[in-house]
This record gives structure tokens, C-alpha cells and sequence, in this order.
């Protein structure tokens, strides 16, 4: 693993972290790393649920990049990314 990797390794890992915690900038990192799979793998369903957390948490850019994303989604995933955007909520 390169030194570019292990960066973005810890990154993610401190956006996880934070995440737990509620903090919404951390939220919408976490969205914005799964939608474009960097340090991560590209996964929208993740994406569209990290963004829908910070959307709720106010972060407003969230609520664009989680309505574009939406566009190269299938029904069924949008609906997944929100069953795991509200268990998320109950266990935090």
C-alpha cells in the first residue's frame, strides 16, 4: 500500500469515526467517497444513504448530489439506501 493509499485509508477511517458520532460534514464525506469510489468501493446505494443522513442533518448540498445520484439508480435501490438511512438513525 502506498503512502497516497494509506492516507486515504486513515481518511475514511476518521469519516467513519465522525460519522458515528452524527457529525454532518462527515455524513456527506462518506457520500461523496462512496458515489465516486475513492478509498472505497463505488457503491450507490451506500452513497445515496450516507447523503440522505446529512440531508437530514442539514446539510444542503447533500440533497442535490443525493437527487442526482438517484437519476442512475433503480427504484429497488433507492428504496434500500433509505431502509438503511432509517436503521442507521435507530441504532444512532
Amino acid at each position: 500500500m502506498g503512502q497516497k493509499d494509506k492516507q486515504l485509508y486513515q481518511y475514511v477511517m476518521e469519516r467513519l469515526h465522525s460519522a458515528e458520532s452524527g457529525q454532518a460534514e462527515a455524513l456527506y464525506d462518506l457520500g461523496l467517497l462512496y458515489s465516486t469510489g475513492q478509498g472505497v468501493p463505488k457503491d450507490y446505494i451506500q452513497a445515496h444513504k450516507w447523503f440522505n443522513l446529512a440531508a437530514i442533518r442539514g446539510v444542503r448540498r447533500a440533497k442535490v448530489d443525493r437527487k442526482e445520484l438517484a437519476l442512475d439508480m433503480q427504484h429497488r435501490d433507492i428504496a434500500e439506501a433509505q431502509r438503511q438511512a432509517r436503521e442507521w438513525l435507530m441504532t444512532h
